[in-house]
């Protein structure tokens, strides 16, 4: 049982030790968190690869030109900020979850500064929706807190 909420609003909230997978809700999450591991785990290795899309491509100049490496080696920190994302929602989905959507913010105001990108600018904000609501249900099935393993006083 966990404590959620100021002294004034405190309420308290069931943390299952073993989730009921006929549960929708938990259904909804494990979806979630499946699909929050494997795309930014494949996405980030594919900028090393190329496989899937020339990710040069998404990168609008304003922000490349300034930058001391080349897009496709920008490209090379991009895959690996993804692959780390999506570890860490595969072990600990409510601090992942924000760092995906945080990251996805990014991507989305990097599409609209490049022309003809705006219909993945508004995929991205889908994404990034589905990441908050996986945070938002994390609550509910990792009860470590954003922090964790930092103890609050």
């Amino acid at each position: 049982m966990v404590t959620i909420g100021s002294p004034s609003t405190t309420r308290r909230v069931e943390h299952p030790a073993r989730p009921d997978r006929s549960d929708p809700t938990y259904q909804a999450y494990a979806v979630l968190r499946a699909a929050f591991v494997v795309a930014p785990v494949v996405f980030g290795l594919d900028k090393f690869t190329n496989l899937l899309v020339q990710w040069d491509q998404y990168l609008a100049p304003v922000l490349s030109r300034p930058l001391p490496v080349t897009p496709h080696q920008a490209m090379y920190a991009v895959g690996v900020v993804e692959v780390v994302a999506g570890l860490v929602v595969a072990l600990h989905p409510r601090l992942g979850a924000i760092v995906v959507a945080a990251w996805l913010g990014g991507i989305i105001l990097n599409l609209l500064l490049l022309p003809g990108f705006y219909d993945v600018a508004l995929r991205d904000l889908g994404l990034l929706s589905a990441a908050v609501a996986l945070q938002r249900l994390a609550t509910r099935f990792d009860p470590r807190p954003v922090l964790w393993p930092v103890r609050r006083g």
